[in-house]
């Protein structure tokens, strides 16, 4: 698998985004249980979602609302059967043929989890001691210089062979690496270096540009562009969007405030603003990338106050809840030029070391999926099932000019893969973080709380 990389599209010379390496470890217990909430009927899917589930999945629109639905059931019982069994716990997900599986470490966990209607797998070694040999990775790979660390492509846990995978870039830099002798289990493998040029053209779902300034600045020297993900709403009554943190150009100053713009193409200058960026988090404590987009009447008035994810074409998709990433889980992304694309979740908990334009390190927490995203898709909502599930923020795939090329290409090498921020984990930290102000009590806009 190559680097993930979060990338703002750009126009007009603007400056290339961050590169990323990847800490892929999939991981249950990370996120508050909740009500599991209802899916849409097969019927009420759009034309082009359909489309993209039976190209990219391989299945029927029930197929894949039912394997969406299992996938959070697994995830509550993961959770407290982790809760309840810390030291035995080796691991969950959906297998290929969608039946729910639970790893563990002894014969009689594993008689309960059979008991209770699951398959079950033997492992040598509990989640708690994988994840703890993934920080001593962590911590080696912290202190590399930034020439060497980069060469580091990705380290992921594999439940399913009780091991941590390596994926180091095919370059001088990545062959004089000297791995870490005390942590056990690790494979190497070798794969492309990352990036690329950014793709300079807008894509993804309904995208906005923004700017440090005013667009009427005679220096402003470019615009970023990135897509708008979930509208919400806070106890107040504000009307929000959830974007990428890093689509803030204003993210390191002291005020984040920037407008964000429709892009007018003929006249960027005299784009209408929609709204500005209150929040944006890259990092940090959080260790999330996401931003609150205040958004305006005019935004309003053209329905973003409507639990609708738009994709291709102007069609929309009716949001009804909140979800859960589970690594085998079938989810989409929407998209405007890229359309509907569609995947499975590869690894349901992230660490990303992403190095800003400024050269400055950010850890950045997600899931990794093998949907395929372009240039321009950062922000952009990506859900499972009918329920939102996350915002994308960074791609192997950012340079490549459509999916059909990104496919083959990165085919030989696990191909295409997105790292998205889950979007419970983004709703916790906003109204954590608001004071009181604007995003308390935010909720993501659905069809059962708009009715």
């Amino acid at each position: 698998m190559r680097k993930l990389v979060a990338r703002r599209a750009a126009v007009k010379a603007a400056s290339v985004g961050a590169a990323a390496t990847v800490l892929l470890a999939p991981l249950f217990g990370t996120t508050t249980a909740s009500a599991e909430p209802g899916q849409l009927a097969a019927e009420h899917l759009p034309a082009e979602l359909v489309e993209a589930i039976s190209r990219d999945l391989k299945m029927t629109p029930a197929e894949y609302l039912e394997r969406a639905a299992q996938a959070q059931q697994l995830s509550q019982y993961a959770r407290d059967f982790r809760s309840e069994r810390p030291d035995t716990f080796a691991g969950a997900w959906l297998g290929t043929d969608g039946k729910p599986v639970v790893a563990v470490t002894s014969p009689d966990a594993a008689r309960i989890a059979a008991a209770d209607g699951y398959q079950t797998r033997l492992a040598p070694v509990s989640a708690n001691n994988l994840e703890n040999s993934l920080t001593q990775v962590n911590q080696w790979i912290a202190t590399l210089p930034r020439d060497l660390s980069e060469a580091i492509n990705s380290v992921a846990i594999d439940f399913l062979n009780s091991q941590l995978v390596m994926s180091i870039a095919n370059t001088p830099a990545g062959h004089v690496l000297n791995l870490p002798t005390l942590i056990a289990n690790i494979k190497v493998i070798l794969s492309p270096g990352s990036g690329g040029p950014v793709e300079r053209r807008p894509m993804g779902g309904d995208t906005y540009i923004s700017a440090p300034n005013s667009l009427q600045d005679t220096s402003l020297k470019g615009v970023d562009v990135c897509s708008f993900g979930f509208n919400s709403v806070d106890a107040a009554g504000n009307a929000l969007n959830i974007s990428a943190g890093h689509c803030d150009p204003n993210l390191s100053k002291t005020n984040q405030q920037a407008g964000v713009y429709l892009p007018n193409l003929k006249d960027i200058a005299n784009s209408p603003e929609l709204g500005t960026f209150v929040t944006a988090r890259l990092g940090g404590a959080s260790g999330l990338d996401y931003s609150v987009i205040k958004l305006n009447d005019r935004a309003v008035r053209a329905g973003m106050d409507q639990p609708w994810v738009r994709g291709a074409n102007g069609t929309t998709l009716t949001i009804t809840g909140t979800a859960d990433p589970v690594t085998g889980a079938p989810i989409c992304k929407s998209g405007q030029s890229s359309t509907f694309t569609c995947g499975f979740v590869v690894a349901d908990r992230v660490e990303t070391q992403l190095y800003t334009a400024e050269g400055e390190s950010k850890t950045v927490r997600g899931f990794a999926s093998s949907a395929c995203t372009l240039g321009g898709d950062s922000g952009g909502a990506i859900v499972s099932g009918t329920l939102a599930l996350g915002i994308t923020s960074g791609s192997n795939a950012a340079d490549a000019p459509n999916c059909n090329e990104a496919n083959t290409a990165l085919a030989p090498y696990g191909g295409t893969a997105t790292l998205g921020i889950p979007i419970r984990a983004i709703l916790t930290d906003i109204d954590a973080s608001a004071g009181g102000g604007v995003g308390s009590g935010i909720t993501v806009r659905t069809k059962q709380n708009e009715e």
